[in-house]
């Protein structure tokens, strides 16, 4: 026992698998145009004027777990909220288990699961849901996270990360889904809801974060950053039929003025600097979020090349999106230290290092 607590406190926890997962349905941009212009009314919206949005959203293609007609119908919070169940469980047992076997895992290694995801609402959560259908230990330790938004692929994984380090004789799971799909309200003519239609995709992602003595990319420390006054910056609004967007147009200029002093604090209290990073892996929020944050970072524009080809294929799926940007980094080999960061609700910043 001596031994696993020294482990668990001086060997950083190790990243064995990263997978992902997409629902049936892909979007192209050009449907989805056309489709924006007979579901928003043009007398209630701004949607003619709006359009360039489209366009200029980086998005080619996504992916959705609804067709293209359910967004021209109408739909209450029970429907929504049973779509979410039944894509969002089957969507994680998919990735699950593809993380599993990269890792080279068993269920029954298995000893505690974090799950991320704000697009709906699951009591038994998720991760109870994931648990029978998979045969995961009855004794795991489940940690069910909602609210998070787009931060939650990184301060989820930091949470896990923290629970790797409690519990040396068994694996973390690291899971996140959002169906960001389900979400959208054909009555809100909002130009938030515009922005959404324009950007939002779904999908799931799965790690498996190894036990104290794993070989892999470790992950070190993790920080926060929460702005005061900032509630209404992001985050949804609850309507009578579902889940209201809500984003601030002042989000890439706060990205562009106060993100770099958040992160340099952050990696202050860790000891390090931004000259020892060896590169940066964001979340893809939009096109000018990533120009706003290689503007912050004193990086070229185009530097961000993996976040901009997730958001170009997979659109922006919220919490899960940075893990997509993490899973190609790491297929085109991520050597040296990393700076991993998204912002999400709150207004906050989630900051996790992971060394190559």
């Amino acid at each position: 026992m001596k031994r696993a607590a020294l482990l668990a406190e001086n060997d950083p926890p190790a990243i064995l698998s990263v997978t992902t997962a997409v629902p049936r349905f892909r979007l192209d941009q050009a449907d989805v145009v056309r489709a924006a212009m007979q579901v928003f009314d043009r007398e209630r919206s701004e949607i003619e004027r709006l359009m360039p949005v489209f366009e200029n959203a980086g998005v080619v293609t996504r992916y959705s777990c609804v067709p293209m007609e359910w967004y021209f119908q109408s739909h209450g919070w029970r429907e929504r909220n049973e779509r979410y169940l039944a894509n969002a469980v089957e969507l994680l047992e998919s990735a699950t288990r593809q993380a599993l076997e990269q890792a080279g895992r068993k269920p029954d290694d298995i000893a505690a699961v974090v799950v991320a995801s704000t697009t709906g609402i699951a009591t038994p959560s998720l991760d109870a849901l994931l648990l029978n259908r998979m045969k995961l230990p009855s004794t795991i330790l489940r940690l069910p996270i909602f609210g998070l938004g787009c931060a939650g692929g990184v301060i989820g994984l930091s949470h896990a990360a923290a629970l790797a380090r409690t519990v040396p004789d068994g694996d973390v799971l690291f899971l996140a889904v959002e169906l960001c799909s389900v979400t959208f309200r054909r009555s809100d003519m909002s130009k938030s809801n515009i922005i959404g239609a324009a950007l939002f995709g779904d999908g799931a992602a799965a790690m498996v974060i190894g036990r104290p003595g794993s070989s892999g990319l470790r992950l070190g420390p993790a920080g926060m950053q929460t702005w005061p006054d900032s509630l209404r910056v992001m985050g949804w609004d609850v309507e009578d039929d579902g889940l209201g967007v809500l984003f601030s147009r002042d989000i890439p200029t706060l990205v562009r003025e106060e993100m770099r002093a958040a992160a340099d604090s952050f990696l202050a209290r860790c000891g390090i600097s931004a000259g020892d990073l060896a590169g940066y892996i964001c979340h893809p929020g939009g096109v000018k979020v990533l120009d706003a944050l290689e503007q912050a970072f004193s990086l070229p524009q185009g530097t961000m090349a993996e976040a901009r080809e997730i958001l170009r294929a997979y659109g922006n799926m919220s919490a899960v999106t940075v893990l997509f940007v993490l899973q190609r980094t790491m297929q085109r080999g991520l050597s040296g230290r990393h700076l991993m960061s998204a912002l999400g609700p709150g207004f906050s910043a989630g900051f996790q290092i992971i060394e190559g």
